[in-house]
């Protein structure tokens, strides 16, 4: 295992004279020696190693590292948010390509999401900061190409989670009056309360003013609420498999589970159809970064941030796999009309209705609401703390007040409110649109990983031009091959993801994210070009280490 401050020289070019000097001086260990009391001089000081590490990144301690080990596994856990988010998307595999898929695309994207959350987990190793990805960029491109490069990744990361995050709380809306309708009495085929485009978005609105009122919480306050996610997230996903099993009077057959595979979307190759079910465990399986943007409320986060991603991806795929596989037990010899084309809007809340009746659907229906709000809140505070990030860089319009560190909380409270108003304003389109409210969505998984692979990419075409020292988690000898791999599957799946879901293509069911894509590419470019590579010059760190004494705190070597 690397020593941490191994890493503060990674990504300066080769030649830079100060690469010596810098490794002369023993760094400090992990491991705790015994050694007699320093005394310190009347300056700033550093309190442990992950503030040092930070100091020598070239950023001051501004956030409280509260989040511990447990709460750090728990909040990775909950990012992904298996139980709610699966059940919202659980009708796009089944609809395209029928039950087969939705077991297997999920196995096989679990698969693939390990190996992009590692080589994720191996770069934000060497560079645990608030910015995460976005931050690593500064040390695996040459000097001169950083602030581009940077601007592009960035945002591409931004607007991915912050998608994301709008989304959630929409599918909590709709979550919500799936459970209101399920409820409302069942007369001549249809329940007596459907809700309306307004409505949900008007439900999405509130459950975004929740999220920012958690995530507005000192870092003590989210370390102790966020304990519990996971533990509520794994033991509601056993519950309810179980109990789906056990009260589901008519099961499929396992042929019909894991080899019925069909041509439901029209586009006359069962194999294509096939792939088009990844947008299921594509829109679950992300963010794997949204771990490294609490690093700087982390203990020890060089380490805990990689252990805390590759755990929740097996976790959450393990899980997602039960919840699938139990699903597809689950369904009617009619499912295209009995759970597709529910009229409750939700295949899963059909599920549910079907083996626990309006109280047993309904309880579970709740846990899994639960879930989502748990996985949402998470999401917003990741979005938050790459905002503050984002702001601290000079990225963003009044980048001062974002950035801002509020003194009750401790915390970049102006970051979360507006990503709030952000997502807001996304949401409300779908008053109006909900072809263009879905499109937007669409575009969390495909903006997320390919700001990731972005960095990758870099990682391997300037190899040999910038300098690069491994943290504490290191792929070794996989890191080449794994890196190739995350990068070749990132730009095929997401290239399937901007298809249409099905055809004959029409206004209705056009996937409209490759056009909103297209609209954010130029506006965030145009707005490059038009001024912005004036005055940003990508991650702002400074030289502040002569600022504070380097002298042991606890007496370490």
């Amino acid at each position: 295992m690397r020593r941490v401050t191994d890493i503060m020289d990674a990504g300066r070019p080769l030649e830079k004279s100060n690469i010596q000097s810098q490794l002369s001086q023993p760094p400090p260990q992990y491991e705790k020696q015994q050694s007699t009391p320093v005394t310190r001089p009347a300056m700033a000081t550093i309190q442990d190693h992950d503030e040092r590490l930070l100091a020598r990144i070239g950023y001051k301690q501004e956030l409280r590292r509260e989040f511990t080990k447990w709460s750090t596994v728990s909040y990775a856990i909950s990012i992904l948010g298996v139980l709610g988010s699966q059940p919202a998307t659980y009708g796009v595999p089944i609809s395209v390509g029928g039950p087969a898929t939705a077991v297997w695309v999920w196995f096989i994207g679990s698969v693939m999401a390990f190996v992009i959350a590692s080589c994720v987990a191996e770069l934000v190793s060497a560079y645990p900061t608030a910015g995460g990805m976005y931050f690593v960029t500064k040390h695996v491109v040459p000097e001169k190409h950083v602030a581009i490069w940077a601007w592009v990744i960035g945002w591409c990361n931004f607007l991915g989670q912050a998608t994301g995050v709008a989304s959630l709380a929409y599918t909590i809306g709709q979550m919500i009056l799936a459970g209101a309708s399920m409820n409302s009495g069942f007369t001549d085929g249809v329940y007596n309360y459907s809700p309306t485009a307004a409505q949900t978005v008007m439900v999405a609105l509130l459950t975004l003013s929740v999220f920012g009122t958690v995530c507005s919480l000192t870092t003590r306050a989210l370390h102790r609420v966020i304990l519990w996610f996971a533990p509520i997230n794994v033991l509601a996903t056993i519950a309810i498999c179980i109990s789906l099993l056990v009260l589901t009077p008519d099961k499929r057959s396992a042929r019909f589970v894991f080899t019925d595979v069909e041509d439901y979307s029209g586009w006359g190759n069962k194999g294509f159809s096939f792939l088009l079910g990844f947008l299921n465990v594509a829109w679950v399986m992300t963010d794997y970064d949204g771990t490294t943007h609490m690093s700087e409320e982390t203990h020890d986060a060089a380490i805990r941030g990689p252990i805390a991603i590759r755990t929740a991806v097996v976790v959450s795929g393990i899980l997602g796999w039960l919840l699938n596989i139990t699903f597809t037990f689950c369904l009617t010899p009619n499912y295209m009309e009995d759970i597709v084309g529910t009229p409750t809007g939700l295949p899963v809340a059909q599920i549910f209705l079907n083996a626990g009746g309006q109280a047993g659907g309904t309880a579970m229906l709740f846990f899994v609401i639960l879930v989502q709000f748990f996985t949402g809140a998470s999401a917003l505070l990741a979005n938050a703390r790459m905002t503050y990030a984002f702001a601290r860089d000079e990225a963003l319009p009044f980048s001062r007040i974002w950035s801002k560190i509020n003194n009750v909380t401790g915390t970049p409270v102006n970051a979360v409110w507006f990503v709030v108003l952000f997502c807001c304003c996304l949401n409300l389109i779908g008053i109006g649109s909900t072809e263009t409210i879905t499109a937007i969505f669409n575009l969390c998984a495909p903006c997320l990983d390919l700001s990731y692979i972005a960095v990758l990419i870099a990682h391997q075409i300037y190899a040999d031009k910038v300098r690069f020292i491994e943290g504490p988690f290191s792929l070794g000898k996989w890191s080449k091959p794994l890196n190739m791999l995350a990068i070749s599957w990132v730009l095929f799946i997401s290239v399937v993801l901007f298809f249409p879901t099905a055809k004959p293509v029409t206004a209705t069911n056009m996937n409209y994210a490759i056009v909103v894509a297209g609209v954010v590419g130029l506006f965030s470019l145009g707005w490059w070009w038009a001024g912005a590579r004036k005055k940003y010059t990508g991650p702002r760190t400074q030289d502040i280490m002569d600022l504070v004494d380097t002298s042991d705190p606890d007496g370490y070597a």
